[in-house]
């Protein structure tokens, strides 16, 4: 997990997925449309990817992709980041790890 964590911190919102999954696209777009440049790593094509991988499982289980980390804190996957969304949560958690100025 400590390289996960060295990733995730040099950027304001980081996405760990996988190249084949379709919610990891769906979370890169959901990014993209809020004007967020979220950096995405594909753990399918990176060096050492099958080792994030399961360490990333270790935190959120089964299927740990897409993993959304946002201001070096790990949020979890699609379903937390859209409840964070849909409680008006999200918008400050972006602001405040100055990946976003309105919301």
């Amino acid at each position: 997990m400590e390289r996960v964590q060295q990733l995730a911190a040099q950027h304001a919102v980081v996405i760990f997925s996988v190249s084949t999954c379709c919610m990891c696209h769906v979370m890169k777009n959901f990014f993209r449309n809020l004007g967020v440049n979220a950096i995405a790593y594909e753990l399918d094509q990176e060096q050492g990817g099958k080792e994030m991988e399961r360490a990333l499982a270790m935190h959120l289980g089964r299927n740990p992709v897409p993993a959304v980390f946002i201001g070096g804190r790990l949020v979890g996957r699609t379903e937390v980041v859209m409840a964070h969304h849909l409680n008006g949560t999200l918008g400050h958690m972006l602001r405040e790890a100055g990946a976003l100025w309105l919301l």
